[in-house]
């Protein structure tokens, strides 16, 4: 053994941090959370295997964000107000601009909006003063996979290791629980959303109570179902995604593709948290690890 308490990746498999020191003492500090939580003991184990979101973005992806989001915004801040200028100096002169500058002021609009809505996932750290880890699920533990846990227990666990963080670094995962069969319900739900991704939140993941659901015919439902709210989609789609035509463009995507690719690739992430779980020969995991990763090489759009 090499004496380190961890690892820690990011979805594609990669070390998240560069420096190992950071990546020991976030790992340090979930490990104190976990046995104060008193779960390595009920759990009768010595390793935990955890879904969760690390924040902010610019830890990991601040290239990305420098390339692909802030020169976006950048680009609009320099040519729009110029555009802008112009335009309404035409106006004043007499020149029948209308049209072309009501669409110039939207596009501003727009780009003004995209900005914000990248920027509420960035934010000043020192050290890890300001890093948030949210954790999702607990994958699995020595001798089993907790993959058809039902939800509501494993986040039970959740919030236990959360509340005995002293750090500051763990963030509950909020939830609400929502009963497809009742009408009142569900609309509690849809306003839940609505509050949330108003005030600037990426948006919810549903999930089936029950973890691992068959329906009639026997097959695995689909384990959970982003909802992303309208100005978190404007960082993925494009400042403008929210004009009709790029909106029926939008919704007029095929999706039975992916569809397909996940399920498969779920029950491929089941096996492979099985193996590992029952301690089988790491070559053995790797087996649906590289089934998985030989899916996710299929042509289909990434934002989908």
């Amino acid at each position: 053994m090499d004496g380190s308490t961890g690892s820690l990746y990011t979805r594609t498999g990669r070390p998240f941090f560069d420096d190992e020191a950071v990546t020991e003492e976030i790992l340090g500090r979930l490990c104190v959370a976990v046995g104060e939580a008193g779960l390595w003991d009920e759990l009768d184990t010595d390793w935990l295997l955890l879904d969760a979101e690390l924040m902010p973005w610019s830890l990991k992806a601040s290239g990305l964000l420098r390339a692909q989001y802030a020169a976006v915004g950048a680009a609009s801040g320099a040519v729009l107000p110029g555009a802008l200028a112009a335009l309404e100096g035409a106006a004043a002169r007499g020149v029948d601009v209308t049209d072309l500058l009501a669409r110039q002021r939207e596009r501003a609009s727009d780009a003004a909006a995209f900005t914000d809505a990248y920027r509420r996932y960035c934010w000043p750290t020192d050290g890890l003063d300001g890093v948030r880890l949210a954790p999702f699920q607990i994958l699995a533990v020595q001798g089993r996979s907790l993959a058809g846990l039902p939800h509501d227990e494993q986040l039970a666990l959740l919030d236990r290791l959360v509340e005995h963080d002293t750090t500051g670094l763990l963030r509950t995962t909020r939830r609400l629980y929502v009963d497809t069969a009742d009408p009142e319900s569900v609309r509690a739900g849809v306003d839940w959303w609505l509050e949330m991704t108003g005030r600037g939140g990426e948006g919810m993941v549903v999930k089936p109570l029950g973890a691992l659901v068959r329906g009639a015919e026997g097959r695995l439902v689909q384990p959970g179902i982003k909802c992303r709210g309208r100005e978190y989609l404007r960082i993925i789609y494009g400042p403008e995604y929210t004009r009709p035509d790029n909106l029926a463009r939008l919704r007029g995507r095929f999706l039975n593709h992916k569809r397909s690719l996940a399920l498969r690739e779920y029950v491929l992430g089941l096996e492979g948290l099985a193996r590992l779980a029952e301690g089988e020969p790491l070559w053995r995991v790797h087996e649906a690890v590289f089934g998985v990763l030989a899916l996710e090489s299929e042509p289909v759009d990434p934002r989908l």
